[in-house]
């Protein structure tokens, strides 16, 4: 296992190299493997989800690192903290610093990592935003295709939330991890607003 917790990675320009590491998440949508070196997180990625209809396992109520190196790097340490408050304490996360990304998606000026900034500044916990709001959010209205586009890019879900994004009809359309999670994940933001709220 040691061998897939840490590998070098080669970017694209051939330039820079990166120490890769591996961290597992047992967490209530199942197994949730991040990745990253100390400049950022690369990826979040589902794993195993416990959601699906065909399922029978119980899910977590916890969010728990079941696999990874002793040592973290920090960017990595912030993602897996984030994400714990994110299922267990969704409050703790406004209060959490954001964890740095080194992903080829933030790193060249594009229509998709404008979408992902926006969705991360300005669709909030608890709210969704049809494809449409946010292409008007992006700064170009007629792009509603594109920020699906954007979404399916998207490396490093929950964090940037792009279940929040939804259809216009109120359906809530296609998701990497699956509707049913995609769902989840939206009922879940939905409750605990509501727990707030009184």
């Amino acid at each position: 296992m040691a061998s897939r917790l840490h590998q070098k990675v080669a970017l694209k320009d051939g330039k820079t190299q990166c120490k890769k590491m591996h961290v597992m998440l047992n967490s209530p949508v199942g197994r949730i493997e991040i990745s990253g070196c100390g400049t950022g997180v690369h990826e979040i990625q589902f794993k195993e989800n416990v959601l699906s209809q065909n399922r029978t396992k119980e899910a977590s109520v916890t969010c728990e690192v079941c696999e990874g190196p002793e040592e973290m790097t920090e960017p990595l340490k912030q993602c897996t903290a984030w994400l714990q408050a994110y299922f267990c304490e969704p409050l703790m996360t406004e209060k959490l610093p954001m964890p740095p990304f080194h992903h080829p998606v933030f790193e060249q000026d594009s229509f998709t990592r404008q979408v992902l900034w926006t969705l991360l500044r300005d669709v909030k916990f608890g709210e969704a935003v049809s494809y449409k709001q946010l292409a008007d959010l992006a700064g170009n209205s007629k792009a509603a295709r594109a920020v699906g586009g954007a979404m399916r890019s998207n490396p490093v879900p929950i964090i940037i939330p792009c279940h929040r994004v939804i259809c216009s009809s109120g359906q809530t359309g296609n998701y990497g991890g699956g509707t049913h999670l995609k769902q989840w994940l939206l009922s879940h933001e939905k409750h605990q607003k509501e727990k707030l709220a009184y």
